[in-house]
């Protein structure tokens, strides 16, 4: 169910307040340029500036727009295991397919901490579940042993990875199974980390380029890695423009200059310097967009 290419969708914001009619614009693009899947809230949605009642309106207003002709999946990590409960429940109501969880953050639990962080969110509420790993970004590190105990979980369908590790992924095929659903979380190596067994990737540059991610991944499936190559080759430098300044910034920016949004954003994260305007603009000219 889980696979190919999918936006880690930005939140766009006008004034200060949530964009709702640029947002369902934004998921209906999407979903119509060949994206698998759409994630709302997720890190580049800005979860962690949203208020909860903002939160949850994304996730309805996401689902709204899929109208069912992609999963949605709906962030709902936290470092408090009781609102990545509550966050996971209000997502199960809005009828979103999965959530994705994020490794508590900050907090630094141990691996037996991580473990029982996923046992109580999935005994709470019966939605699959995508374990999320960015050592980068929460400290803390799952490792390929503990994200085995987390697969063994009832609810738990897949990974986010983003560990930059891409040796894990055959660690994880043969301790969590075939059908544990592996995704990428980092643009730049989702071909090698396809090539190692992957299925797919939580993307950052789909908001962006929807079509040429949905063509990269759907090449990776049926193993024409000649074309992947080809096409990864045109993204690669939006692949790190868009990480140029602090994410979504470059990202809101791209999509502003394709008129999809505002590029808007919330403290403390700055819209973009005029450095990385230009970096930006170079990227999508380099990707054939403007």
């Amino acid at each position: 169910m889980f696979q190919g290419s999918i936006p880690a969708l930005i939140t766009p914001f006008r004034g200060g307040t949530l964009d709702e009619r640029a947002f369902q614009a934004l998921v209906d693009w999407q979903i119509t340029e060949g994206s698998r899947g759409v994630v709302a809230c997720g890190t580049t949605g800005e979860s962690a500036t949203l208020s909860f009642e903002e939160h949850v309106r994304v996730v309805e207003l996401c689902v709204e727009a899929a109208a069912g002709r992609a999963p949605v999946i709906a962030g709902a990590g936290s470092n408090n295991t009781a609102l990545a409960i509550e966050l996971a429940r209000a997502a199960k109501r809005a009828r979103a397919d999965a959530v994705l969880v994020v490794a508590p953050y900050y907090n630094r639990p141990s691996q037996d901490g991580l473990v029982a962080h996923f046992q109580a969110i999935g005994e709470a509420v019966e939605i699959p579940i995508l374990a999320y790993n960015v050592p980068g970004r929460t400290v803390v590190d799952i490792s390929v042993e503990t994200m085995a105990r987390i697969a063994s979980l009832p609810n738990v369908i897949g990974a986010k990875d983003a560990s930059g590790d891409m040796s894990r992924v055959a660690r994880h095929r043969a301790l969590c199974g075939e059908k544990f659903a592996q995704l990428s979380g980092d643009d730049g190596s989702a071909l090698g980390f396809n090539a190692n067994g992957g299925v797919g990737c939580i993307s950052v540059t789909a908001n962006v380029a929807p079509k040429l991610c949905a063509q990269m991944q759907e090449a990776c499936a049926r193993a024409d890695y000649a074309t992947a190559r080809a096409i990864d080759a045109k993204l690669a430098a939006l692949h790190r423009a868009l990480f140029v300044e602090p994410s979504p910034a470059p990202t809101k920016y791209a999509c502003s200059l394709l008129g999809k949004c505002s590029d808007d954003v919330r403290l403390p994260i700055l819209v973009c310097s005029d450095a990385a305007k230009a970096q930006v603009r170079a990227a999508i000219a380099e990707a054939g967009f403007i």
